[in-house]
C-alpha cells in the first residue's frame, strides 16, 4: 500500500467564505471588497417600526388615499373606541363625544350669552291688546335703563284720560276754594249780626234803666216799663243767637272742618285720578330695563308683540359662557378654573374662567343635530365668565354654539403652588 501525499488545505472541498487570507482573484479589480450580508433576522424589528411610523403620518395628514379608503369602507376616525385620539375638538358633534375626548379636562357644549342673559322686553301691565305705533330703535343700538324704545297706539286714549283727571282736579281744586271762601263770608255777616245785636241789646237794656226810675215817681207806667224789659230781652236772645252763629266759623268747628275736609277730600281724589291717569299714559311707552344692546326686534310698526317680546335686549359688554356639565363631572369643577371655547364662527379659541356653578340638575337644552344623540341626559348649568379682550370679540355671537373645555383642578393647584 503506497502513502498517499498530504492534501493542501486548497485541495478540500470547502467554499471560501472571504475570510482567508487568499490573494484576490485576478479578473476583479483592484482594492475590491466584497459585500456584507446582512442576516435575515434583522427585518424582524424594521418591519413594526415602520408600520407605526407609517399609521401616525396617516393620523397626522390623512392623505387622499387613507380619506377614500373611510369613504369606501364607512368607518369612521375613532369609531373603535370609547376614547377617540384622532378626532378634532371643533368637529365634536354629540354631547357623548365631547365628555370622553380629553382625560383630565371636562369638555362640553355651550352657548354664548351677554351677562344676566338675554331679556325679551315685553309690553307694559295691562297693554296686552296694544300695537307698536313708532319704534324707536333698530338692531345693534346700544341704550341705557329708562329709555323709550317704543310708543303704543293706545297713547292718544290714555293722553285723554290724564287730561280729564287733570280737568277734574281742577274743578275740585276750584270747589275748595269756593267753600273756603263762603266760610270766610258766612263768618264776617255772623261778626256783624252780633255786633249788631250787642248795639240793639245796649241800647235795650239802657232804656229799661231810664224808665226805671221814672216808675218809682210816677212819671212813666208800668205797661211801658213791661215793654221795655221785653224789649231788653229780646235783644239779649238775639246776641246770644249770634253769638252761636260766629261760634261755626271758628277754626275748631266740627261744622266748617266737615265742610272743608270734604272739599279737600275731592281735591286728594282728583290728585290720585291724575296720578292713575299718568302712571296708564306710561303703559303706552316700553322703556328698556337695563343698560345693553338690541339683538333682534320680534314685532315691527302695526304688529302687536307675542309672547317672544317686543325685542331682544342683552348687555354684551360682558359676555358669558352657559355651558352645561354632565351631572357625573359636575364634582371636578370649581370656581375659577380656566375654560378654552372654540367654535367654528370664532377663528381662535376665547379664554376666561368659571363664576357660578349651578344647584340644580337639569334636562340638557343644548344638542347636536344628530337624530341619535342623547337629548335626555342630566346636566348642570356652568356659567364662565370671558375675559375683557376675549368678550369684545364674542360680542357679536349671541346664542352661538360653542365646545367647552374646562380645566378641572387648576384653579386649586395654582392656588396650592
Amino acid at each position: 500500500m503506497t502513502d498517499r501525499p498530504k492534501a493542501s488545505p486548497h485541495d478540500l472541498p470547502l467554499e471560501d467564505n472571504g475570510l482567508g487570507t487568499a490573494a484576490a482573484p485576478a479578473d476583479k479589480p483592484s482594492g475590491f471588497q466584497p459585500s456584507v450580508r446582512w442576516p435575515s433576522w434583522h427585518f424582524i424589528f424594521a418591519i413594526p417600526l415602520l408600520i407605526m411610523f407609517g399609521g401616525v403620518m396617516g393620523l397626522y395628514f390623512q392623505p387622499p388615499g387613507l380619506k377614500a379608503f373611510f369613504g369606501v369602507t364607512g368607518l369612521i376616525p375613532g369609531g373603535g373606541t370609547d376614547t377617540p385620539i384622532a378626532l378634532a375638538i371643533e368637529r365634536v358633534q354629540t354631547q357623548e363625544e365631547v365628555a370622553v375626548i380629553s382625560e383630565g379636562d371636562i369638555v362640553a357644549l355651550g352657548r354664548l350669552l351677554p351677562a344676566g342673559k338675554v331679556v325679551a322686553v315685553a309690553l307694559p301691565y295691562g297693554s296686552s291688546d296694544a300695537r307698536v305705533q313708532t319704534l324707536d330703535v333698530k338692531v345693534g343700538q346700544t341704550v341705557a335703563a329708562g329709555d323709550v324704545l317704543a310708543v303704543l297706539d293706545n297713547r292718544s286714549k290714555l293722553q285723554n284720560a290724564l287730561n280729564g283727571a287733570q280737568a277734574n282736579l281742577q274743578v275740585s281744586q276750584a270747589n275748595l276754594l269756593q267753600t273756603r271762601e263762603t266760610i270766610r263770608a258766612s263768618r264776617q255777616e255772623a261778626e256783624a249780626a252780633l255786633a249788631r245785636a250787642q248795639t240793639t241789646a245796649a241800647q235795650a237794656q239802657a232804656e229799661l234803666s231810664r224808665l226805671t226810675p221814672l216808675l218809682r215817681r210816677g212819671v212813666t207806667t208800668a205797661s211801658a216799663i213791661d215793654a221795655a224789659r221785653a224789649k231788653a230781652d229780646e235783644a239779649a236772645r238775639d246776641v246770644e243767637r249770634n253769638q252761636a252763629t260766629l261760634s261755626r266759623f271758628e277754626a275748631g268747628s266740627g261744622a266748617v272742618q266737615a265742610d272743608i275736609a270734604v272739599a279737600e277730600a275731592n281735591v286728594y281724589a282728583a290728585k290720585v285720578g291724575v296720578e292713575r291717569a299718568t302712571s296708564d299714559l306710561d303703559h303706552a311707552l316700553v322703556r328698556a330695563p337695563i343698560n345693553g344692546t338690541v339683538l333682534d326686534i320680534n314685532a315691527r310698526v302695526g304688529e302687536r308683540p307675542g309672547a317672544s317680546g317686543l325685542l331682544d335686549l342683552g348687555d354684551t359688554s360682558q359676555m358669558t359662557v352657559e355651558a352645561e356639565v354632565y351631572q357625573t363631572m359636575i364634582g371636578r369643577v370649581a370656581i375659577g378654573d380656566p375654560v378654552s371655547i372654540t367654535a367654528q364662527a370664532l377663528g381662535a379659541p376665547l379664554t376666561g374662567r368659571v363664576q357660578a356653578i349651578g344647584l340644580e340638575i337639569n334636562r340638557q337644552s343644548i344638542t347636536s343635530d344628530d337624530p341619535a344623540a342623547n337629548t335626555d341626559a342630566r346636566v348642570v348649568d356652568v356659567i364662565i365668565e370671558l375675559d375683557a379682550q376675549s368678550s369684545k370679540r364674542a360680542e357679536r355671537f349671541t346664542n352661538l354654539e360653542a365646545v367647552v373645555r374646562i380645566d378641572a383642578g387648576r384653579a386649586t393647584v395654582s392656588e396650592g403652588q
